[in-house]
């Protein structure tokens, strides 16, 4: 269930965010954005307008509904809880010497 509302939130972000650039721009202080617009009848205008208002809404709602339902999950899991754990504050082997080098015999005065 949880997969099922991710993908339909994801394609409403895309679908939304199609819909914001489709729009036309009003151009501000910057004296861009005039012309003729994408969609050029008003009537269309604010159907794209009331479009990105429901998609809006539904964002919202499918935002809400992840959150609610990752808040009944419990505790969040970590990746690293998974590994297992290695017994605590074992001390390390004892280090072996090397053997012993033989020593060189004294030389026998004559």
């Amino acid at each position: 269930m949880q997969t099922l509302i991710l993908v339909v939130h994801l394609i409403l972000a895309i679908v939304l965010v199609a819909l914001v650039l489709m729009q036309q721009s009003e151009g501000g202080a910057l004296g861009i954005g005039g012309g003729t617009p994408f969609m050029g009848a008003r009537s269309t205008a604010n159907m794209l307008t009331r479009t990105t208002g429901i998609l809006a809404a539904l964002f919202m709602l499918t935002s809400i509904g992840l959150t609610m339902m990752a808040a009944h999950h419990g505790a969040p899991r970590s990746i690293l809880d998974q590994i297992p754990a290695s017994p605590a504050h074992t001390a390390p082997a004892a280090p072996t010497s090397p053997p012993a080098a033989p020593t060189p015999s004294a030389p026998v005065a004559p």
